[in-house]
This record gives structure tokens, C-alpha cells and sequence, in this order.
């Protein structure tokens, strides 16, 4: 738990600035103004911060206060994702013995990623909040200190240096879009930005299926969900820390959600239009501006990409979802009559659309149909809704039946 004599204040915010600037890396600000016309857009880029994450800004600024009994101790820390990836990078750093303990269902890509770190890996039976309850149990145990993803005034005051970077790479700024899930990131970026200047809004965004933090500001009292469903695991938190509720409620303009169809089409965006790979939860600041759900009209703004940890198969998964929803992929079922030339029609007035077929599929039908009945099932490139329409179209006016 936090020490309630240490405070969150600007000089520790600055004191971090000053510790952690020969670790990390000062990630970029890229101009994005395509992604929502209307609004001068730019991203903080903390995807490409080493460890793919910002964790690692708390958890090294943290550890480096540590005293050297507790060093030698060693670290203990609970995450499935990139706070782990975090605290091991900087025990490695600072020559710390660290534990993780993570829930055994985590990707393994992760688990693997935090064990390439040099950390020790305890795999626990369960979701995040054993791995929670296994952790304090090694710290009374073993001794070791437990660094917490979130609250925690060090943590805070470490990701809060993403704002002074902020303030220095980008004059007259409007408003800041965070990622919330325990809420440490926007408590530090909140608090040192209102500090600066508090003419800059900053708002929040959840995923809509782990709303903790909204639900508990809007209740005006901490709450726990009961289950969290999100493609932004980084930030399916089911309760927000106490400091962190206290400093949202206090610093935080607003706060929205956005669905996982909506952080889905964020990722192919920021992939497609800016080469920037982000994970579900480093792509919701960007998902809330491209829907609509601040007011970013004719401000300068500035969307924070928190992570870019995401495992390969849940992307391709993400880009085959972001081709169908934006019509640039469609799947036709076609009945034809079993005779020469049916197939070298099909794809004729398909080419002659401009559509490009990927996969063919081709069977005879089941009994009880026509006996020389068989279906097509192909599935196209395309350039949106309106060219599927056009295709189908040509089909039918030939007389091809579309199922």
C-alpha cells in the first residue's frame, strides 16, 4: 500500500523527469491529421517506449527510491502484461532479483516476453486477482517489496513524466486523451498537466466492457466490477486504486468508453495510415477521437498511445475484422448449375468489377437439392460497400444467384 506520508507532488513528477532520462526513451509526437479531420491530431507514441509500454516509467522511478535493504530483497509484482515487463526490465537494470506473478491463462507471448527480462515467473491458477492475492502472500513471505501497477505516488509520478515531455514537445496544447484502466497513467499525466496548465482538458477513455473507473466517478465512490470482456486486456482493471480515484476525480475532465469493434478499427488505422502498431488498449484514446466521443473539433489534441504489446494472432484477427467492417473484404455464396463455363463466367464478371477473388470454394450440394446443383463460396478483395454492391449486381444482372 502507498506510504500516506509521501504525496504525489510537481518536484517528484520533475525528480523522475531528471532520474529516468538516460533509461527510456523520449517517445516521439507524430501528426496524424487524417485519422479525425477537423481536429489537429497528434500521438504520443509511447508504443515504441522500450518494453512496448510506458510501464516501465513508474516501475523503474519507483524502484530506484527503494532503500538498499529493500534492494537487496528483491521486487515483487503482479501484472499480466506490461507493468511485468516493466519492473523486470528495470531489476535487471538495477541489478534486483524480481518476481512476477501472473495468472496462468496470460498470453504467452507475455509470460515470455517478462521472462526474457531476466524475471522469475510464478504462474498462478486463476485470473489477475489471484495472482494478486499470490503476491502480497511471497512479499510477507520472502520480504520482498511489492511494486503496484498503479497506486502507488512514485508509479504516478513516473508515467506522469510523459506530461513534461508533453508540455515541451508541443506548445498550446488543447487537450490529452488517456488510456484509463487502474488509472496510474492518467492520474500522472492529470496531475502534472493541470499543474502546468490547467486550461488543457484531459479526458479519459475505458474500454465499454471494464468501466471501473467511470462507474466509480460517476457513483462518486470506489466500486468493483464483477467480470471484465475487452480486447484491451492492458486495461480491463475491475477496480481503480484509491490515490488514483482520488486524482481523477480531482484533475480528469471527462471520462467515455469505446466499444472493441471501435478500438479494433483504431489499431488498423494507426496501422495502416501511420505504420504504428498499438494493442487494444494503446489504441482506445485514438478509437474515442475517430468516434466521436470527446469534443476534439478545431483543438489541438493529443492522443496518448500507452502500449504496443499486442500478440500476432489476436492482430491478424483485428485487420480480417477492420477488412469486412470497412467493405474491403466480402464473402459470396453463389448457386450455380453444375455445367461447363459457369466458373470462368463468375470470375470474368468479377475481374471486369475490379474485384479480386482470394479464395474459392467450391462443392456440390447436399441431397434434396437439384442433382446438378452445386454451390461458390468465394471470398474477395474489395474496395468498400459500394463495390460489393456493384459486384453483385453484375452477377445477378447476368443471372447468377447470390445466397
Amino acid at each position: 500500500m502507498m506510504e500516506e506520508n509521501k504525496m504525489l507532488t510537481l518536484d517528484n513528477v520533475y525528480k523522475a523527469n531528471y532520474a529516468l532520462k538516460d533509461v527510456i526513451r523520449r517517445t516521439d509526437i507524430i501528426y496524424a491529421p487524417k485519422l479525425c479531420p477537423g481536429t489537429e491530431l497528434y500521438l504520443k507514441t509511447e508504443n515504441l517506449q522500450i518494453t512496448g509500454s510506458f510501464k516501465v516509467r513508474g516501475a523503474y522511478y519507483k524502484m530506484l527510491q527503494l532503500s538498499e535493504e529493500e534492494k537487496k530483497c528483491g521486487v515483487i509484482a503482479c501484472s499480466a502484461g506490461n507493468h511485468a515487463q516493466g519492473v523486470a526490465l528495470a531489476a535487471q537494470k538495477l541489478g534486483m532479483k524480481a518476481v512476477i506473478c501472473l495468472p496462468d491463462g496470460a498470453p504467452i507471448s507475455k509470460v515470455e516476453a517478462t521472462r526474457s527480462y531476466g524475471a522469475e515467473i510464478c504462474l498462478v491458477e486463476g485470473v489477475y486477482d489471484d495472482a494478486y492475492q499470490k503476491a502480497l502472500q511471497l512479499r510477507d513471505e520472502k520480504g520482498y517489496t511489492f511494486i503496484h501497477p498503479f497506486d502507488d505516488p512514485d508509479v504516478i509520478a513516473g508515467q506522469g513524466t510523459i506530461a513534461i515531455e508533453l508540455s515541451e514537445q508541443l506548445q498550446d496544447m488543447d487537450a490529452v486523451v488517456v488510456p484509463i484502466g487502474g488509472g496510474g497513467l492518467i492520474s500522472g499525466v492529470a496531475y502534472t498537466i493541470k499543474s502546468l496548465n490547467p486550461k488543457v482538458k484531459v479526458y479519459g477513455v475505458q474500454a465499454s466492457g471494464a468501466p471501473s473507473m467511470l462507474n466509480s466517478i460517476h457513483d462518486m465512490h470506489i466500486e468493483t466490477l464483477d467480470s471484465v470482456r475487452t480486447i484491451a486486456d492492458g486495461i480491463a482493471v475491475k477496480k481503480p486504486g484509491s490515490l488514483t480515484y482520488n486524482v481523477c476525480a480531482e484533475y480528469v475532465d471527462d471520462i467515455v468508453t469505446v466499444t472493441d469493434d471501435e478500438i479494433s478499427a483504431a489499431i488498423l488505422a494507426l496501422m495502416e495510415q501511420h505504420k504504428l502498431v498499438t494493442e487494444g488498449a494503446g489504441a482506445v484514446a485514438v478509437a474515442a477521437v475517430m468516434f466521436g466521443k470527446v469534443e476534439t473539433a478545431g483543438k489541438k489534441t493529443v492522443c496518448l498511445l500507452s502500449g504496443g504489446n499486442i500478440d500476432v494472432t489476436i492482430l491478424s484477427r483485428v485487420i480480417n475484422r477492420g477488412l469486412l467492417m470497412s467493405g474491403r473484404s466480402c464473402q459470396l455464396m453463389i448457386e450455380l448449375v453444375d455445367k461447363p463455363g459457369q466458373l470462368m463466367d463468375v470470375s470474368r464478371i468479377i475481374a471486369e468489377q475490379g474485384g479480386n477473388v482470394t479464395a474459392v470454394h467450391h462443392e456440390h450440394t447436399n441431397e434434396g437439392a437439384d442433382i446438378n446443383g452445386c454451390y461458390l463460396r468465394l471470398t474477395l478483395e474489395t474496395r468498400n460497400f459500394e463495390h460489393i454492391s456493384a459486384i453483385k449486381k453484375a452477377l445477378t444482372d447476368f443471372g447468377i444467384k447470390i445466397i
